[in-house]
């Protein structure tokens, strides 16, 4: 699994270095293609439950499963990249939010605060907590800085499936559910919004948009739970 997410990370890499004003994420989804076929490696949302693309690149207001398109990047955008591939079997998946030349700084404090929140979670991924700790740590933390976790999507375990048990939410009261326990790995997803938490799904069946069409961000880890804390798996190497 280290090995299927340190491509995933490799590639979240490169598509950093291609986010600027005049760049469709069409062009982001291509060479992600590309990539995948240089590297031997299926990339695991496209065809999963029908999704056509390699990539969800979420634009703004969208939250996930955003389509690649024709659209221009502009200065002030914020672009959530999500991806994953298989890879000998096993499943590597990973999430980062991307500014777009000067963004505004809502925008930068949202970006910030989303990707704190994962790591501050990561800190109670051992086997001294329960998986509601981790979602309850996420939940606290964004709430602190004015900001909303969303309800609708989760993160999740993942292995030789793209989506395994346990869901894990980015909210909720701490002491719940299983406790963490050595080799379980996880990936860990915060979804955050300027405004509400609520969302809506767009007329293609997957994009997901912030209901009152304010920016949204997105981070996401795999990590592997071990007896003295977490081994991030999404690292590049």
């Amino acid at each position: 699994m280290r090995a299927s997410n340190a491509i995933v990370a490799e590639v979240l890499a490169e598509l950093r270095l291609m986010v600027k004003p005049g760049v469709t994420t069409m062009e982001l989804e291509e060479a992600t293609n590309r990539f995948c076929s240089k590297k031997k490696v299926r990339p695991a949302f496209k065809g999963y439950r029908g999704y056509p693309y390699a990539l969800c690149a979420s634009v703004n207001e969208q939250v996930v499963h955003g389509f690649p398109t024709l659209r221009e990047l502009v200065q002030g955008d914020i672009v959530s990249i999500d991806f994953g591939v298989l890879h000998d079997g096993y499943y590597g998946d990973a999430a980062v939010t991307i500014p777009v030349g000067t963004i505004t700084q809502e925008a930068e404090l949202l970006i910030r605060t989303t990707e704190e929140s994962l790591y501050i979670a990561l800190k109670k991924a051992t086997p001294q907590y329960r998986l509601s700790d981790l979602s309850h740590a996420i939940q606290s933390y964004v709430e602190s800085k004015k900001f909303s976790v969303v309800r609708q999507f989760v993160g999740h375990g993942i292995g030789k499936s793209l989506h395994e048990e346990p869901q894990i939410p980015n909210f909720g009261r701490p002491g719940r559910g299983v406790r963490l326990r050595p080799g379980m790995v996880l990936a860990i997803e915060p979804m955050v919004n300027a405004g509400g938490y609520e969302v809506e799904i767009l007329g293609d069946g997957w994009t997901a948009v912030t209901k009152d069409r304010r920016l949204s961000a997105h981070f996401e880890h795999t990590v592997a739970v071990t007896e003295n804390g977490c081994r991030i798996l999404s690292l590049a190497a």
